[in-house]
């Protein structure tokens, strides 16, 4: 029975003293994930019910935090089973199926930013073509390519993996993220290969494409009146900060799992909460607070005028 279920089922390793404070890690991260999701969800609610927020940017925007909402609903309650559990373990399948949600997110980010970045090049560097160029369904298209390519690459290499046969069923991690590689007794050469082909395709590419872009932008404001200057910055700035934060924890992600030294495990499991916890705190706040249209409404829905 217990090499059956060794066989089915991965455990996860990545916990530190779970036993000990398994009530307090509950708490906090319950704590956090309706913090997360409530300020992510309203964000998109007042994006949606806003005529003047029913713009390409604010669309982009909406897809990003919805985005976030779906990745943390795949990560927190799977956390919170295991905080309460005697034993922190998953299925085989679902693993792979929680790889491939939070790989499919991530790299829809990329995307999405890079959707972003041609908006805002658009509206700034062409701005009595912007009506024409970046209609509804231009919009549609960048979203269907910002969901479907990432999802379909990220298949492939899941269904790869699923094939391979494994030598390790504990994973250095607390959820099924790049580590799950170090579970295979030999990596496949095609897998790899493709992942390789993928990771340039679904994120440097992308990272390539909007340092690009803004670049022309930034040329083409520094050489414009103040007011210009000032609206790239409002619009553009928010933009490159969810970027480069984006792009530190996906450079760790990717080598994190490539290492095969005994990184500390209370760093290590640090490290991987970053993952879960940054990015889906600091966009809303990002967008919140630092982009004028959602502020002004954000107040508005907070702190009503009084009659």
């Amino acid at each position: 029975m217990d090499e059956e279920l060794n066989v089915t089922y991965i455990t996860f390793d990545g916990h530190v003293e779970i036993n000990k404070y398994r009530y307090v890690y509950f708490f906090i991260m319950f704590t956090l994930y309706i913090l997360i999701t409530c300020s992510n969800s309203i964000i998109i609610y007042l994006i949606l019910i806003h005529k003047n927020l029913h713009k390409p940017m604010y669309t982009f925007i909406a897809a990003l935090l919805l985005n976030v909402v779906i990745y943390s609903t795949t990560v927190y309650p799977k956390l919170l089973i295991d905080f309460l559990s005697e034993k922190q373990i998953i299925s085989y399948s679902a693993c792979l199926f929680q790889f491939f949600i939070i790989y499919s997110l991530g790299c829809s980010e990329f995307f999405l930013l890079a959707a972003m970045a041609y908006d805002r090049y658009v509206a700034i560097c062409k701005p009595l073509q912007y009506p024409t160029i970046m209609r509804k369904s231009t919009v549609s298209i960048f979203l269907v390519i910002a969901w479907l390519v990432p999802a379909s690459n990220i298949a492939v290499q899941a269904i790869g993996m699923a094939k391979s046969k494994l030598c390790s069923f504990h994973l250095k991690s607390i959820f099924c993220n790049n580590t799950i590689y170090t579970l295979q007794c030999v990596k496949s050469g095609l897998v790899t290969v493709f992942g390789i082909v993928s990771y340039l395709d679904l994120v440097v590419f992308p990272i390539l494409f909007i340092v690009f872009t803004y670049t022309k932008i930034f040329i083409v404001t520094y050489r414009s009146c103040k007011e210009i200057k000032k609206k790239a910055a409002e619009t553009c700035l928010p933009h490159m900060l969810v970027l480069i934060t984006f792009s530190c924890l996906g450079i760790y992600d990717v080598i994190m799992a490539r290492m095969e030294t005994d990184f500390p495990k209370t760093a290590r499991l640090i490290m991987t909460l970053q993952l879960a916890l940054y990015q889906p705190l600091f966009n809303p706040f990002i967008y919140g607070l630092k982009m004028k249209e959602i502020s002004k409404h954000l107040k508005s829905l907070f702190c009503p005028p009084l009659l």
